[in-house]
């Protein structure tokens, strides 16, 4: 193997598909598409050598761009993608397969992971952000699944991280956001969900703050198996503004989404059994628009949340949903992982839609509209931030696992290698 063959640079065929995610194009100097993880290794050498800035991609589906770089080198893990079964339910998954894969691969066993949302996005990148799913209620993050890591480090050695071997990056690798190695696999103990029961339920929007305390109240004392959001949405091309809750049953039993029928007036209802892996969609912002994302972790939804998202909405030109938590997500002590949060009832995101070339102050006017809501939170969720500064940081981990994860990191990457993140410096 020369570097040549698995190197994509300006001028080569295939540039411009390399060059470009979710979140837009970069100009990296060199793209590096390794099929081992010994090639990552050499990857990870040669940025250092030619001391090019680096960018580790496995999905590219952040919307904060992380895994593209400009004049840098770019290690595109997509070819890291197999799905390999060890038995007793353990899974082995390249850090470069999409979840969408994943999930139908374990599928075929009867199996599934508690994971995102989006058919696209890389195992890796989800993973070490904590991962927030359909099934997080009865089965927590994809990170509380997670048995053991193949990790390369910053200095270029390949380690097994787990429970028993090097545990103080293992803590970090669950929640770390990707600033201590680059990790190439990741063992799963998924879970037996032959099928769910998911689907969504309309209402009308004659009482938005009443449909949102009647959801906060039914998810409250709702059994596990019952995952929600509640999704308001603006009247995008002409249509008008609606409210979505979108329900999943890890089991088969669809009497759990009884009570949550109750809460407002029903317009309709799309709800039957199905393959866990049929409920992952794809997931873009629509055409034509610039994206403006916030999100916060709330201890409750209670009434100044409630008024914020409603102010929020009634706006207009924005979409703001709020993702129930608790039961297996909450029961994981907050020192475990690098994920703290886990005193949090619900996830509140907002996502505003401007014209590509919206001004500065026009993105700036938009992130002070999500700031009500913001302000109201305990924290925020890695996976759903636009922003990298060191506020956001601060937000991300609390002071003590920023603290823990700091130490972590000199031990790790002293250099800060991986610095191309929500980035916690040495």
């Amino acid at each position: 193997m020369t570097l040549k063959d698995i190197s994509v640079r300006p001028g080569d065929p295939g540039y411009d598909d390399a060059r470009t995610t979710f979140a837009g194009t970069a100009a990296p100097e060199v793209v590096l598409r390794p099929r081992t993880t010994d090639e990552v290794v050499a990857s990870l050498h040669h940025a250092r050598a030619e001391q090019l800035p680096l960018a580790v991609r496995s999905g590219g589906h952040g919307v904060s761009g992380f895994g593209n770089i400009d004049g840098g080198a770019v290690i595109d893990l997509s070819r890291l993608d197999r799905v390999e079964m060890l038995g007793d339910d353990r899974v082995r998954i390249g850090a470069g397969a999409t979840w969408g894969a994943a999930a139908a691969r374990l599928g075929e066993h009867g199996l599934a992971i508690t994971s995102g949302d989006t058919v696209s996005v890389g195992v890796g990148g989800l993973t070490q952000a904590g991962g927030i799913g359909w099934m997080v209620r009865k089965h927590g993050l994809t990170i509380d699944s997670v048995l053991a890591a193949e990790v390369v480090t910053a200095a270029g050695d390949v380690v097994r991280a787990s429970a028993t071997e090097h545990a103080d990056l293992f803590w970090a690798l669950r929640g770390g956001a990707g600033n201590v190695g680059v990790v190439t696999a990741f063992e799963f103990q998924a879970q037996r969900v032959p099928t769910v029961v998911f689907g969504t339920i309309t209402y009308a929007l004659d009482d938005v703050a009443g449909l949102l305390r009647g959801w906060a109240d039914v998810m409250r004392d709702a059994p596990e198996e019952l995952s929600s959001t509640m999704v308001l949405m603006p009247g995008f091309g002409g249509g008008d503004p609606a409210a979505v809750l979108y329900a999943c049953v890890a089991g088969r039993d669809p009497a759990v989404l009884g009570p949550l029928r109750g809460i407002g007036p029903v317009l309709g209802e799309d709800v039957g059994e199905r393959a866990y892996a049929d409920v992952l969609e794809e997931a873009h912002p629509p055409p034509g628009v610039l994206p403006v994302i916030g999100n916060t972790l709330v201890e409750a939804v209670d009434g100044p949340v409630i008024d914020a998202v409603v102010t929020a909405h009634a706006a207009g030109g924005r979409v703001v949903f709020l993702r129930s938590l608790g039961g297996a997500f909450a029961r994981v002590d907050p020192a475990e992982t690098a994920f703290a949060h886990r005193g949090a009832e619900a996830l509140v995101v907002s996502a505003a839609f401007l014209a590509p070339d919206a001004t500065p102050g026009q993105v700036a006017d938009a992130r002070a509209a999500w700031d009500r809501i913001g302000r109201l939170g305990a924290g925020s969720y890695a996976g759903f931030l636009d922003t990298a500064t060191d506020a956001d940081v601060g937000r991300v981990w609390p002071d003590a696992t920023l603290a823990r994860l700091r130490e972590v990191k000199r031990a790790w990457d002293p250099d800060n290698v991986f610095r191309r993140n929500l980035n916690v410096a040495p």
